[in-house]
């Protein structure tokens, strides 16, 4: 039997490298909040939402949501002051038993083929993330000096990430440590398995700075 599959979407950006006041989650991506793109792009796959707001960002969505006329069903969960402490808060109303996509909220351009793709291989694996190849020459910083390494030996790393939901449930119920930079190390420093790999769509890209909201802008043409 098919497990149910649930995602989890967290937005706690304040959009400092945007140079905008406005948290880049809601910055308007072809007339609608860059947020809204997110969510849509994940209620034909899954069977429940749960998005993950700073408490100070909940009154605004809120607004945001009646302007817009925003009815996708989602559950809105309180954020923490680090995005550790925020999937660890989401993760708290998601059941056990569940597939859980974690995704970050500022990624709208995620792809079906990419979202069902990492869930499929959770199923079978338990944990998988999409990733990218290296496109670029890769160095190497050290004290002294810089060094070219093998980039076919690397990837990017995207969201959703995507798990069992009891098993990254109780990864990160470990304390936090300064080595975890996305959920697939939190899972790997507790159990000490690795994550199983897809690869993710090129336009699911995370919107950092203007030139990505650009061209945000211009794959949605």
């Amino acid at each position: 039997m098919k497990q149910k599959r649930y995602a989890l979407i967290v937005a706690g950006g304040q959009g400092l490298r945007m140079g905008s006041d406005l948290p880049k989650q809601f910055l308007l991506l072809a007339d609608l909040p860059v947020l809204m793109h997110t969510l849509n792009r994940f209620v034909p796959h899954v069977d429940a939402i749960v998005l993950v707001l700073p408490t100070d960002h909940h009154a605004y969505w809120q607004e945001l949501c009646r302007k817009y006329d925003f009815s996708v069903s989602h559950q809105v969960v309180a954020g923490g002051d680090t995005r550790f402490a925020s999937v660890r808060n989401g993760l708290e109303v998601v059941p056990d038993g569940v597939l859980v996509a974690v995704h970050d909220g500022v990624r709208p351009l995620v792809s079906a083929e990419t979202i069902d793709a990492c869930f499929d291989l959770a199923e079978l694996k338990g944990a998988a993330a999409p990733c990218r190849p290296m496109t670029e020459s890769l160095r190497y910083y050290a004290t002294d000096g810089n060094y070219a390494v093998d980039r076919s030996r690397y990837v990017t790393v995207q969201t959703p990430q995507t798990f069992r939901s009891e098993w990254l449930r109780e990864a990160y119920r470990q304390p936090y440590e300064d080595c975890f930079t996305d959920d697939c190390s939190v899972y790997e420093c507790h159990f000490g398995r690795p994550v199983a790999l897809i690869v993710g769509n090129i336009e699911n890209i995370k919107l950092t700075t203007p030139f990505d909201l650009s061209l945000a802008k211009f794959l949605l043409t």
